[in-house]
């Protein structure tokens, strides 16, 4: 796979990147470096080798979920807040 213009072009559009043409050929030898570099897996012979899908001994720890009563009523925990609105803490706007 060979990076260009084009394909650097269109990832900036999809991420919504500005990008100069210097940066572009930058990003250009860049990636077509990595993808030399990862490409180089190819040559090696993998037929006996076991596949690795967790390098860690682990396993999950299950558990059953416990209800616990809470020593603080909703009207303590509303008094901690900053800027409380109809019974619920008023949070800046996101979006």
């Amino acid at each position: 796979m060979i990076v260009n213009q084009e394909t650097i072009q269109h990832l900036a559009d999809l991420s919504n990147f500005a990008l100069t043409d210097e940066e572009s050929q930058h990003l250009i030898g860049d990636i077509n470096n990595i993808i030399d570099y990862i490409s180089q897996l190819d040559s090696l012979d993998t037929n006996n080798i076991e596949p690795t899908y967790q390098v860690f001994e682990m396993s999950n720890i299950w558990r059953e979920d416990e209800i616990l009563p809470q020593d603080a009523s909703p009207d303590e925990l509303l008094q901690l807040s900053r800027d409380v609105q109809q019974h619920q803490i008023k949070v800046p706007q996101v979006l």
